[in-house]
């Protein structure tokens, strides 16, 4: 074992963050392989804090991955409802049946072999591997680039750097406890050699850093400038029937694919969509309430706000719970409802 894991993981024993898909360092057992997959297909561009909450609901409901299997698409995505990025809970469903169907409930225990998962790409892949199944996989997420680069003062613009994080981690990840190494790499890079505020005094493997040496860790890692966002446009329509309001499921590919979803005219990252009372899917007595704003990982978004007591027509449904619905169509159910029930000035 090198230095630099034997600091590591010595730091990691004392200091290693509570998780609910986690076991203890040290211990010498294996995390839950349904567990680590769960939450690793959640922390996928989503905060710990954020993910916890989810992961908590999910394993309430769904105790193991014959049961997420077993249930509906719509019952996923509607628990998945706020967390983004909304492809991620599509290839869920699809992994846990994959598993059932084809592996008997069990995960495969080999980097190689869950990369053939709907869902899972290099870095869950390694990740799974290691920390459920003790596999010597090279693990490598935002957290551990940003402890690497500074560590070994590589200049190499992202994802360029990328190659070398992967040399790095295998090199010093040790065969006994590769899951606590990747963990105790992910925590350091959490909690410790953080982006903007990196506290090197408290550091295990100060020892060797090029970047605390030089006095300048936020030099690293270097990314390519980025480029400005595109502002797209649209229209959201809310028809309503007292505090209920109409729902349309969107189609399964495309932004939101699959998810239960507000009428909205067909914008995209690449297009601004029609706007106004015409653009309608439905005849009614449309009126602007506002707009809402929403970021995705590519564009902007701006959607006018229309509001109307409506008879819809088409596939659809009445709905009461803005919890049930993406961030974005929850923003429009939510100004809707505020403002049908504030109260009207007196003439």
């Amino acid at each position: 074992m090198t230095l630099f894991a034997q600091n590591l993981l010595t730091w990691y024993d004392r200091n290693a963050r509570t998780l609910p898909w986690r076991v203890p360092p040290g211990s010498g057992e294996h995390a839950n392989p349904y567990h680590v997959w769960l939450s690793e297909v959640m922390l996928q561009q989503t905060t710990v804090a954020a993910v916890k909450a989810y992961f908590e609901k999910f394993t309430a409901r769904w105790p193991s991955v014959e049961t997420l299997a077993a249930a509906s698409n719509d019952e996923v995505m509607a628990a998945w409802a706020g967390l983004g990025y909304y492809s991620r809970a599509r290839n869920l469903h699809a992994c846990a049946r994959i598993v059932v169907e084809n592996h008997g409930g069990h995960f495969p225990q080999t980097e190689v072999e869950l990369r053939k998962l709907p869902g899972i790409g290099d870095y869950t892949a390694a990740a799974i591997a290691a920390i459920a199944f003790g596999e010597k996989a090279a693990v490598v997420d935002g957290n551990i680039e940003r402890v690497v680069t500074r560590w070994a003062g590589d200049a190499t613009p992202l994802p360029k750097a990328k190659a070398q994080c992967r040399a790095f981690v295998d090199n010093h990840m040790p065969a006994e406890r590769p899951g606590d190494f990747a963990q105790a790499m992910m925590d350091l890079g959490a909690t410790i050699c953080t982006p903007r505020s990196p506290v090197c005094a408290l550091c295990p493997v100060t020892q060797g850093c090029t970047a605390r040496a030089a006095g300048n860790p936020l030099d690293y890692p270097v990314k390519p400038a980025k480029k400005a966002k595109p502002q797209r446009r649209g229209a959201v329509y809310v028809a309503l029937k007292g505090a209920e309001f109409w729902c349309v499921r969107r189609p399964e590919k495309g932004m939101l694919g699959g998810t239960a979803g507000l009428p909205t005219t067909d914008w995209s990252a690449r297009q601004d969509g029609a706007r106004g009372p015409n653009a309608a899917p439905f005849a009614a007595d449309w009126e602007q309430v506002g707009e809402i704003t929403h970021t995705f990982t590519h564009f902007g978004l701006t959607l006018e706000v229309y509001a109307a007591d409506a008879k819809p027509t088409g596939n659809g449904w009445w709905e009461s719970d803005t919890g049930n619905l993406p961030t974005l169509f929850a923003k429009a159910a939510r100004l809707t409802l505020d403002q049908a029930a504030a109260p009207r000035p007196s003439r």
